[in-house]
């Protein structure tokens, strides 16, 4: 008879818990209990779903509670495959935010490259399929979003202004072509 292995005497010494078992098994075991119960152990519950607002901001002795300092903001620039993550004061501005993308897209070296870098020359959407930009004055802490879309303003080309011009000729000769009309009828 060949002897077993002291191993596999331990397989045998496992034993299966039933499901009703398992449930009244805590994870970590009994000697790591003291990671899961506090903050930040193993198993943290976020800050939002034990503690109330009030407590996570505390009234500050003026009767001001405290407020966000920093805020971290994705800015999608035009043609760029990601975002740049920017992390900016509350009270900065739009203009702010605008210099700061572009800085760290040019910081960076990502591609596609820039055809300007003076941030007069972009505008701020809150996404590409928005029209209207936002104002440059405006405070980061009130547009309720986190997420932009940085574009290149439409700068009007001399093709533009001489097709404005044919435009306006062309729908001058058809308004006098119209008057015509109404004279021979």
């Amino acid at each position: 008879m060949i002897p077993r292995a002291p191993g596999s005497r331990r397989l045998s010494s496992i034993r299966v818990l039933s499901t009703s078992e398992r449930t009244q098994q805590t994870f970590p075991p009994e000697h790591h209990s003291d990671i899961v119960q506090r903050r930040g152990g193993l198993v943290a519950v976020p800050a939002r779903l034990t503690t109330s607002w009030s407590s996570r901001f505390p009234v500050v002795s003026d009767g001001i509670s405290q407020r966000l300092t920093k805020l971290l903001l994705n800015v999608n620039i035009e043609s760029s495959l990601g975002p740049v993550h920017v992390i900016m004061p509350s009270d900065n501005t739009v203009n702010d935010l605008i210099k700061a993308a572009i800085e760290i897209y040019v910081k960076e070296k990502r591609r596609p490259l820039l055809e300007e870098t003076d941030p007069k020359f972009f505008q701020l959407h809150y996404s590409q399929f928005c029209l209207e930009s936002l104002r440059a004055g405006e405070k980061l802490i009130n547009l309720g979003s986190r997420n932009f879309f940085l574009c290149l303003k439409k700068r009007p080309s001399s093709s533009d202004t001489f097709l404005s011009g044919k435009a306006k000729l062309a729908s001058e000769t058809l308004f006098s072509l119209t008057k015509l009309g109404e004279l021979l009828l």
